[in-house]
């Protein structure tokens, strides 16, 4: 049996210094509050509970000093630190400062925004805070046309496409083609792929190993955005795929008679969580 374990697979750069700041912070503390989940991943959460982290979903529960998740927080709260002298800790990945960054300067200028990703996404939630009051997010491409006749009902003549970092690279250039379709001819139209280089190379190795192998195993948590984009790539090539947070949840039964098998995970994963599947398949 082969084993194809993707070089890319497990933290990215932001969850890494993310994490191992939280871990940091802790050993300074006896409690430390952060701000929502520090990465989408239950092992991870579960070790940094176990070390005395305390994670909170109101900045108005956090007591003298704050840590801000990977994925970012509304622009609000840190109006709302300020004001009630609170530290902030912020570990937000830097590729998400880039995207509010973007959005606050493109709403000054007067453009209304196409943000890609999900509504409910705790980056996303952030990201829209940045973006002021005319912005529509688009979840799926047939999003795209209502999105459109949005932007025609606004008047407004500039529009801004970006996206959330862990969004499907292949649904963004999907929506960009849609866009520059049906775009009125005399509305500006202004692209950042805002989609992080860690995600977009996770989802090109995941489609080139899933299309060689008889069994994809994709490792991550299940309310990992980036996890479950890289099962749906890995399901559309190859037929025996599957999603598992842990080894213990690994069916080794979809593995028998497999002569390839394919393994990646989601920017959260940890690395320990990768070898402990690793070897439970060898071992068996």
């Amino acid at each position: 049996m082969d084993i194809i374990v993707g070089k890319t697979a497990g933290f990215c750069y932001g969850v890494k210094r993310a994490v191992e700041g939280a871990k940091e912070e802790t050993k300074k503390e006896k409690e430390i509050f952060c701000l929502g989940e520090i990465v989408h991943n239950k092992q991870v959460i579960e070790e940094l509970k176990k070390d005395g982290m305390i994670f909170i979903d109101n900045i108005k529960d956090a007591k003298n000093k704050v840590i801000v998740r990977a994925h970012g927080v509304k622009k609000q709260i840190y109006e709302e630190v300020n004001k009630n002298d609170i530290k902030l800790i912020d570990y937000t990945c830097p590729n998400v400062l880039k995207i509010h960054e973007i959005a606050e300067e493109y709403s000054d200028k007067g453009y209304y925004i196409f943000l890609c990703g999900s509504k409910n996404h705790p980056e996303n939630i952030g990201t829209m805070s940045y973006c002021g009051n005319n912005y529509f997010v688009i979840q799926r491409e047939e999003d795209t046309l209502r999105a459109l006749d949005k932007l025609k009902r606004s008047g407004i003549k500039k529009l801004l496409l970006i996206s959330q970092t862990t969004y499907s690279l292949e649904k963004f250039y999907i929506i960009e083609e849609i866009i520059k379709n049906e775009l009125e001819i005399d509305v500006e139209l202004v692209v950042k792929n805002t989609i992080c280089k860690a995600t977009e190379l996770r989802q090109k190795e995941t489609e080139k190993i899933s299309k060689k192998v008889d069994c994809m195993i994709i490792i991550g948590g299940t309310n990992s955005s980036n996890t479950k984009k890289l099962y749906e790539i890995a399901k559309n090539n190859c037929k025996n795929c599957m999603c598992v947070e842990t080894e213990a949840q690994l069916n080794l039964r979809k593995i028998e008679n497999q002569d390839t098998i394919g393994i990646m995970a989601g920017a959260s994963t940890p690395q320990k969580s990768i070898e402990e599947i690793y070897n439970k398949i060898i071992k068996k």
